[in-house]
């Protein structure tokens, strides 16, 4: 899947398998990609190398929670049911233009 944001594209993977969802992109460097983590509430930066941006969106992929330059070793738990979230995690300041609210589209190219 493709994001179209600051006039620029991100790959977006979907973390689908259990080593996906359980190591995002821990240990990464240089990130130019997001991971998608249907639903999902919460996530933690332990062992990340970088900084990233955090999305929250709901069922419709409407914006509920943006977090910029989230460092390493957090921990971000979106108040909402886990079964109706996902968590958009992009590189740092990718998300700089997005606002609570915005419905994201994701596109297949």
């Amino acid at each position: 899947m493709i994001l179209n944001t600051n006039k620029k594209k991100y790959n977006i993977t979907i973390a689908n398998s259990f080593f996906k969802r359980l190591f995002g992109l821990m240990g990464k460097t240089n990130i130019d990609y997001g991971i998608l983590f249907p639903k999902c509430n919460s996530i933690h930066t332990f062992f990340m190398k970088e900084n990233i941006d955090i999305v929250g969106l709901d069922e419709n992929n409407e914006v509920i929670y943006k977090y910029e330059s989230l460092p390493k070793n957090k921990i971000i738990k979106i108040n909402n049911e886990r079964k109706k979230t996902s968590i958009l995690e992009l590189p740092e300041y990718a998300s700089s233009k997005i606002k609570v609210g915005t419905i994201l589209i994701l596109s297949e190219d």
